[in-house]
């Protein structure tokens, strides 16, 4: 039986996997990923799976015996089912991306009892992510209590910027309760500081504005691979509209709807969270693909603001690196979305930016005209393959 790394992210209604034969060097392509989704929900979960070709290995509805330990329920099916499946396939350790590391964890760790209790107690600053990836780990302590588990974090890739650009402009007292920016996709930024030099040579260690879009969505500025400014700060809400996240908004509007319109922490939370961003502009999706091809102004008007945001975020990413060398797309948005890289590039012409146009609609890897003073790169991220990685690394002893 091979031995393989489950790399889990955990949601509070879906459990993301990806599994990852572990060998002298883990292969970028897993063996096999896919989802459970739909846990808690009326119609029961749901399993799909696919292997390292796309190939369907798992289409069928789950139904659990309770209600409660939903998520215990669906790793411990999961395990099962890959020690079944495809002649066997053992799980010796599981990597987990953790939103939150606050301010003590730079770098992946393995977990124990103390890890935990330090992790739960950042639940407050992570409260709709950090309690579900806990549960994960939780339900897979109980399921096998001698089976490794890393935590690999968001916000660790960040911890490298200056101290200036981590702080707000609030009282010493409240800043050392940890309110500042921690800024969140860290291990996309991390992927792609690995990654770059493959494709820019010694210039990857130049000014690098790398821009993750999907769903959600940031911007990271990087010198020598390393963080030094991000668009995301105390939460992943800030900065760049999102799909459904409002992005960077004036802390006065809150104010403002808390004492006119009577709103609680609750509704602002779900305003802010999940009824804005492309979704609140446009009052027809949050899909990026489906705006694209609508022709209702109210898409066109949401795009155009997506991408104007981007422009103003380059502005201030490209201040913070005194210049811009490289540009990076990277996320489903990104990588897909060749109508958003046009208006991207044609607001950052000021930056020397020029992209090919043939090469940006046929989403290749370089989308800069030969002319172009700043190098402009599509590459896929590859979160999954760094947590896989981390794990391996940080076993304590080698898997046989």
């Amino acid at each position: 039986m091979n031995a393989f790394i489950l790399v889990i992210n955990a949601g509070s209604s879906s459990i993301k996997f990806a599994l990852f034969e572990n060998a002298n060097e883990i292969a970028r392509v897993p063996a096999l990923s896919g989802i459970i989704d739909g846990i808690g929900a009326k119609n029961g979960a749901r399993l799909t799976a696919q292997d390292a070709t796309g190939q369907v290995l798992a289409d069928q509805p789950l139904h659990f015996a309770t209600a409660d330990g939903r998520h215990h329920q669906a790793l411990e099916f999961l395990l099962r089912w890959l020690a079944e499946h495809d002649g066997g396939k053992s799980v010796v350790a599981v990597g987990h991306r953790v939103v939150h590391g606050g301010e003590c964890y730079a770098e992946p760790l393995l977990l124990d009892a103390a890890v935990l209790a330090a992790l739960a107690r950042l639940i407050p600053l992570a409260p709709l992510h950090q309690p579900h990836n806990l549960d994960a780990i939780h339900a897979l302590t109980r399921i096998d209590p001698a089976l490794p588990q890393v935590a690999c974090f968001d916000t660790a890739f960040h911890r490298s910027q200056p101290l200036l650009a981590q702080l707000f402009a609030l009282p010493r007292h409240i800043t050392a309760k940890g309110v500042r920016r921690y800024g969140f996709h860290g291990l996309s930024y991390e992927y792609i500081a690995h990654v770059l030099p493959e494709h820019l040579d010694a210039d990857a260690r130049g000014r690098v504005i790398v821009l993750h879009l999907g769903n959600g969505a940031s911007m990271c500025a990087m010198r020598d691979l390393r963080s030094i400014s991000t668009t995301m700060g105390f939460t992943a809400v800030d900065g760049l509209m999102m799909g459904t996240r409002s992005g960077n908004l004036d802390p006065g509007v809150l104010l403002y709807l808390m004492e006119m319109e009577g709103m609680d922490a609750a509704s602002l939370s779900r305003l802010i969270y999940r009824e804005s961003g492309l979704l609140g502009v446009s009052g027809i999706s949050q899909d990026m693909r489906e705006l694209l091809e609508s022709e209702k102004p109210e898409a066109k008007e949401a795009v155009d603001l997506f991408c104007y945001r981007i422009m103003r975020e380059l502005g201030s990413l490209a201040a913070s690196l005194g210049g811009l060398d490289s540009l990076v797309f990277t996320g489903g948005i990104g990588t897909h979305a060749a109508a958003v890289r046009a208006q991207v590039g044609a607001y950052a012409q000021w930056l020397g930016v020029a992209l090919d146009a043939a090469a940006n609609s046929a989403d290749a890897t370089c989308i800069s005209a030969a002319a172009s003073g700043v190098k402009v790169l599509v590459l896929p991220t590859n979160e999954e393959w760094m947590i896989a990685r981390h794990t391996a690394r940080l076993l304590p002893c080698p898997i046989p």
